[in-house]
């Protein structure tokens, strides 16, 4: 069964990443899986109140992946992080399967009261970087939520959300060289 859920891993991310060769380059080299699959043994001894452990087992793995994820999220199966620095995963956020994050995620909270605190993302979700999902909102199914978004509400299934275009100013005696 272990076996299995990491072959199906592999096969996620070779999927979802062009860059990607071989499964070999993919079990070597992606930190984002790695933290992904450390995760799984830290959520077991989180869930069996061996806390303290799992977070500085835990911390160990930020430290090496650049990628932080409370003991207490729960993953789905297939979850791919891609460039995963700056990821961070608080620890009442739940993931869907099948979900991809890019770069800089944030699923964090607002609160300081105990209970649900962080993001709910269903599954077939695509965050991309650098986006911060904020609080106990919930992301629809196949949802895509663009890079650099602040999200504080509900999205619907299958709703893209994308941040507005910036405006740029130009000055114009800069731009004739005056």
């Amino acid at each position: 069964m272990v076996a299995s859920r990491i072959r199906d891993d592999i096969a996620a991310m070779r999927a979802r990443d062009p860059a990607a060769r071989s499964s070999l380059e993919v079990v070597l080299c992606y930190p984002g899986l790695h933290a992904v699959w450390l995760h799984r043994i830290h959520h077991w001894l989180w869930n069996h109140r061996l806390r303290l452990l799992a977070r500085v087992l835990a911390h160990g793995v930020r430290a090496a992946t650049g990628v932080e994820i409370h003991p207490g999220a729960r993953l789905g199966w297939r979850v791919t992080i891609d460039h995963g620095m700056g990821v961070v995963i608080g620890e009442t956020a739940e993931v869907g399967n099948d979900v991809h994050l890019y770069s800089g995620v944030v699923l964090g909270g607002v609160s300081r009261k105990r209970g649900k605190r962080h993001p709910t993302i269903e599954d077939g979700v695509v965050i991309g970087a650098g986006a911060v999902l904020l609080g106990p909102i919930r992301v629809g199914e196949g949802a895509r939520i663009g890079a650099g978004v602040v999200v504080r509400t509900d999205i619907p299934p299958h709703t893209t959300v994308v941040a507005p275009s910036p405006t740029i100013a130009v000055n114009s005696r800069t731009a004739n060289g005056r």
